[in-house]
């Protein structure tokens, strides 16, 4: 089952679930891009893997003091398709949405999936 959702409508729910991070976290990203694709690359993934979000740059805790000069943005990628063949309902989607959203940003603070599990972030 895949619940439909239009591409704005999904980019609607990725921006709610920005707005429902606290201000003190978003005010403390820095250099971070938010992106929704369609589809990850899964060339490099383990068979059966589905990745629903990915992080890519270096954590904040990792920067060291020259970091900005001249560094591209980090960026979260928020994907549409995995997400939306995870999802059983409406409902199921934008928790979902909500949780790989909060998964990745805390990536971006250096927090681990280890972490991120016990907090209930995926």
């Amino acid at each position: 089952m895949v619940v439909h959702m239009s591409d704005a409508q999904f980019e609607q729910a990725v921006d709610d679930a920005l707005a429902r991070i606290p201000d003190d976290l978003l005010n403390r990203m820095e250099n971070v891009a938010i992106l929704v694709e369609d589809e990850p690359d899964t060339s490099n993934l383990p068979d059966g893997q589905t990745l629903l979000g990915l992080y890519v740059g270096t954590p904040l805790p990792e920067r060291l003091d020259a970091w900005g000069y001249g560094s591209l943005p980090d960026r979260i990628f928020i994907f549409k398709g995995p997400l939306t063949r995870l999802a059983r309902s409406r409902e199921q989607l934008l928790r979902e949405i909500e949780v790989t959203v909060r998964h990745e940003i805390g990536h971006h603070f250096g927090i681990s999936d280890d972490r991120l599990h016990e907090l209930g972030w995926g």
